[in-house]
């Protein structure tokens, strides 16, 4: 069973850091390519990032230079590194690979 487990969310004050982490099971990882997205509350989901198998990455505009993915394919683990957070960041970050998601875990982010 191919499964996606995040981890690390919680609540920051405005400013503040805070890093994901999502362990994937029963998937050729090292193949894979990791999407970090986020839905808000009364919002549509929104794709954060993506990390390929080549190691190439992406990241959405509203984040870009505050947040850093990489991944370390010895334990099957993708992180997101989340800096200068903002009130707008607070949402359910997921990871996905191949349209299976985790639950996701949540970041709140007060002003």
């Amino acid at each position: 069973e191919r499964l996606l487990a995040e981890s690390g969310g919680g609540s920051v004050q405005s400013g503040g850091s805070l890093r994901l982490s999502c362990v994937a099971s029963g998937f050729r990882f090292s193949d894979s390519d990791v999407t970090w997205a986020r839905q808000a509350p009364g919002k549509g989901e929104e794709r954060v990032s993506k990390i390929f198998s080549d190691g190439n990455v992406v990241y959405a505009s509203a984040v870009k230079d505050r947040f850093s993915i990489s991944r370390d394919n010895s334990k099957n683990t993708v992180y997101l590194e989340m800096n200068s957070l903002k009130p707008e960041d607070t949402a359910n970050y997921f990871c996905e690979i191949d349209s299976i998601r985790g639950q996701g875990t949540q970041v709140t982010v007060s002003s």
